[in-house]
């Protein structure tokens, strides 16, 4: 009866969803439908808990193998890396699994590497055209799915396979993964170990804000809306991850209702941003932690070109202006529409080229200066003001650099980070990149230059000063490992991460 009553539920939220164009989910909640009949509840989120980690009394914690399981872009392979250079100065083993193009970027940092599956720019791309996880259409659903087949292959091996280079022996004892980690969750159940997810985008349901990849304007939606997405992603992952459950760990099937829960388990999650710009959500209980950004310092080691220098110091603070390594569909017209409007508003500019090829000017101009590479944590600190992404750790290194901020969103978190921030006050309204154009990037200029905007932007800086996000991380982590029992308590208890419910948020 219960599953019966379960599977109502499930398939009444596929059928109110619409996955529109860009790939993000659409639907109203029925006029005459209570939330409550087809939201899943969960003990886990629905109570408030005074669980400040400043207060938390760790206990002995043995050195740890452990695997970070990591898919995304260099701004989201960025603060695991800090947080594992803390781990490791805890006597802990990290190795920090990720993509083959960040195996540089990783070692030089201390840590160890081990490839996963999928191409970052091929991932970026899918994103771009499909704004989040699900595809806008058919075309797109073998590039989706080959990359998820190439990250959930990758995973097992990861987490007990030996150094490639090196051929160290490694056996995980524990797990930190993001959610596009595909299959981490039933790795950490085949291997009878711990997992904490983290991540940079709210992956959670609450009742304050919706899915960062849903539309939805009713806040009686916004709890569901967490539910629908988790569901019509596992509709689309279920086959792959039996497959890995059935062939690779040797684990019995998940059912087609089973694994769409997981938005809600017991899992611990722990969300990387600042509490002051998102305070945590009085829904989200003790599983859940808020840690703050975790910043990876850059620029103790940085030497800027002699040319950077010497271009900052010939005039004002520019703006900044780039969008990391997403790839750009007109950058052309893109950098035309960039100079005319630091130029409409008497700005000098720098813009960072990144993988989207922007920068290639008819003629050279000594108002804008062509950055390929930079640090955000030091260059930032030399701008009056930025224009990207709204990636998680670009919006966190503009904020704590007090500068204004618009965010031009291509998919997932960003439209919710620049959302946060026009909330906040320290920049104008987000401008899809669907929308860009010279009215509306010469207006978010102008918006950002008000001195009221530019105090707001202070203010925030100097509340963010006294927060330490990698602790706050690495606190999170050790509060939520089992707590080892003594010999006469040691009585054999069933494994929480062994009756975990299965969704795409933490499969």
């Amino acid at each position: 009866m219960q599953h019966k009553f379960l599977m109502t539920k499930f398939l009444f939220r596929i059928r109110i969803a619409t996955v529109k164009d860009d790939g993000t989910v659409e639907f109203e909640v029925p006029v005459d439908v209570e939330p409550e009949a087809i939201v899943t509840q969960s003990t886990q989120v629905n109570h408030v808990v005074d669980d400040s980690l400043d207060a938390t009394d760790f206990h002995y914690i043995p050195p740890l193998n452990i695997v970070m399981l990591i898919v995304g872009t260099r701004g989201d392979v960025q603060p695991f890396i800090a947080i594992g250079k803390r781990l490791q100065d805890y006597g802990h083993r990290v190795r920090l699994a990720t993509h083959s193009n960040f195996k540089e970027f990783v070692l030089t940092a201390g840590l160890e590497f081990y490839p996963l599956g999928g191409d970052p720019k091929v991932l970026a791309g899918y994103m771009v055209k499909n704004k989040g996880f699900l595809p806008s259409g058919p075309s797109e659903i073998p590039i989706q799915r080959n990359q998820m087949k190439e990250i959930i292959n990758s995973l097992l091996p990861a987490c007990k396979e030996p150094d490639i280079d090196s051929g160290v022996p490694f056996k995980a004892d524990a797990i930190i993964a993001n959610p596009p980690a595909y299959g981490h969750t039933h790795v950490a159940e085949a291997l009878k170990i711990p997992i904490h997810i983290f991540f940079t985008m709210p992956w959670t349901p609450t009742t304050e804000f919706p899915h960062p990849l849903s539309r939805v304007k009713q806040q009686a939606g916004y709890r569901l809306s967490y539910q629908i997405v988790d569901s019509l992603i596992w509709l689309g992952i279920r086959d792959m991850i039996n497959d890995l459950r059935k062939k690779k760990l040797k684990l019995r099937p998940v059912t087609y209702l089973s694994g769409s829960q997981g938005s809600e388990t017991e899992i611990p999650h722990a969300y990387i941003w600042s509490p002051h710009l998102v305070p945590k959500p009085k829904d989200w209980g003790p599983k859940i932690d808020v840690v703050g950004f975790c910043f990876l310092d850059l620029a103790s080691n940085y030497e800027p070109p002699e040319s950077l220098v010497k271009w900052l110091g010939d005039g004002d603070k520019p703006i900044y202006i780039g969008f990391g390594s997403l790839p750009v569909q007109e950058p052309k017209k893109m950098t035309e529409i960039i100079v005319d409007a630091l130029e409409t508003t008497g700005q000098r500019g720098i813009i960072n080229k990144g993988w989207g090829g922007l920068g290639n000017l008819t003629e050279p101009k000594d108002s804008i200066y062509l950055l390929d590479n930079c640090p955000h944590d030091w260059l930032f600190l030399h701008c009056k003001a930025v224009v990207h992404h709204g990636g998680a750790g670009t919006t966190a290194a503009g904020l704590k650099a007090a500068c204004p901020t618009t965010i031009v969103p291509f998919f997932g978190d960003q439209p919710f980070w620049g959302d946060r921030v026009h909330a906040r006050g320290v920049g104008p309204p987000p401008i899809p990149v669907d929308e860009f154009s010279l009215p509306k990037l010469v207006g978010a200029i102008e918006f950002m230059l008000d001195p009221k905007v530019k105090e707001r932007a202070v203010e925030l800086a100097k509340a963010m000063e006294n927060e330490d996000g990698v602790t706050g991380a690495v606190k999170a982590f050790f509060k939520q490992l089992p707590q080892k029992k003594s010999d006469a308590d040691a009585e054999p208890q069933p494994s929480s991460f062994l009756s975990l419910r299965r969704c795409f948020g933490c499969s």
